[in-house]
């Protein structure tokens, strides 16, 4: 265990600052600072107040995974961080800290993908991944079918949303609902206690002439709402249970509906879901449903590993480093829209064969002096 990467991964996508540490394959530390609560009075994640978190939380953070993890900065192999895709200026915030370390520590840098961490985090509960994997990825922010033959070097995606992710579509429909922010956690619970054959919402781009991987949930947003309007200007009350199960059953049937499909036409048979919403509890059951009578092996984290975290970029990052991928140089910045074909952001001189290899001696030879004991 002692020969496998030890390394640090930071998390600034969004709303959370997420620093986990990694050894190969096992976790040793998940530390986490949400804002959560700051953003909640506006209904949804202010990207001023994100990245003003980020910067109070990050160092605190940081010490606190260290600590946790009974390890110190100097015993890291590597420092790993979210270069993308994320809110601009919270990414920024990330990056910058994880150069800094870096260069203090002279260890390797590696921007790595959010989409692909968030896929490779489940080797940390269930081993290393099947090559190929087929990945589920629903968020606030995306909802991707992805095919991933080696997680740290080639992702595809076969299809992704087209307007509003399943995220999305959970927090607007929780609004209208007034159920508060973020609706996923909160529709789930009442989905719980309603009828999801009681409203039959509808379930888009599965006609036969609409694309096969693809996703659409803003006419779905709409027609729940316009329902929900319509029985409020009747003078009805709004069965929110119900309400919240029928929505919820028209998401997760699109969700594992095409995911099944796609495991299907490219002869994969294993199937990982990540993301926010994979902690749906009716996402995970209908999902093991339908995996079970199509003969796939379903692969899905602990909900606490679904949400973004410091620990999926450090499982990603100690990857990079166990299959000898070239690390990222000082150039490295956030790329909000960094796409999934892109799971790290090397250095373009090792990728042209013009670098100073692995080892980054370019790197020790700053911190000779050891800036950061």
């Amino acid at each position: 265990m002692a020969d496998e990467p030890l390394v640090l991964g930071i998390e600034t996508s969004c709303d959370e600052t997420g620093v986990g540490i990694v050894r190969g394959h096992t976790l040793l530390a998940d530390a986490v600072a949400s804002s959560v609560d700051e953003h909640a009075r506006f209904g949804g994640v202010v990207p001023e107040v994100a990245s003003r978190a980020h910067l109070e939380a990050m160092v605190p953070t940081i010490q606190r995974a260290l600590k946790d993890a009974g390890v110190a900065a100097s015993d890291l192999d590597g420092i790993a961080v979210t270069a993308g895709p994320g809110l601009a200026g919270a990414l920024l915030v990330g990056v910058s800290a994880a150069k800094a370390y870096a260069y203090a520590l002279g260890k390797p840098l590696y921007g790595v993908n959010h989409l692909a961490s968030h896929i490779c985090v489940d080797q940390l509960e269930h081993g290393a991944l099947p090559e190929p994997t087929m990945a589920l990825l629903v968020s606030g922010g995306h909802s991707s079918l992805l095919l991933a033959p080696d997680i740290t070097s080639d992702v595809r995606p076969l299809g992704s949303t087209i307007d509003d992710a399943a995220g999305e579509a959970f927090d607007k429909i929780a609004r209208v609902l007034h159920l508060g922010f973020p609706g996923g956690p909160v529709i789930d619970r009442y989905a719980r206690e309603g009828n999801p054959d009681a409203i039959r919402f509808p379930r888009g781009l599965t006609g036969s002439r609409d694309p096969v991987y693809d996703f659409s949930f803003s006419g779905l947003k709409t027609a729940v709402a316009r329902w929900i309007e319509a029985k409020r200007a009747a003078g009805e009350d709004v069965p929110v249970a119900d309400v919240s199960a029928s929505f919820q059953e028209a998401v997760v049937d699109v969700l594992t509906r095409k995911a099944v499909r796609a495991c299907k036409d490219n002869g994969v048979d294993h199937l990982m879901i990540g993301g926010g919403v994979a902690a749906n509890s009716r996402l995970r059951a209908l999902a093991q449903e339908r995996c079970e009578k199509a003969g796939i092996t379903l692969r899905v984290p602990r909900p606490k590993f679904c949400t973004d975290n410091g620990a999926m970029v450090a499982a990603l990052g100690a990857e990079m480093v166990a299959r000898n991928r070239p690390a990222s140089n000082w150039a490295l910045s956030a790329d909000s829209s960094l796409p999934v074909t892109e799971p790290h952001v090397p250095d373009p001189d090792h990728v042209h064969g013009q670098g100073h290899g692995h080892s980054h001696d370019h790197v020790h030879e700053l911190s000779k002096q050891n800036l950061y004991p």
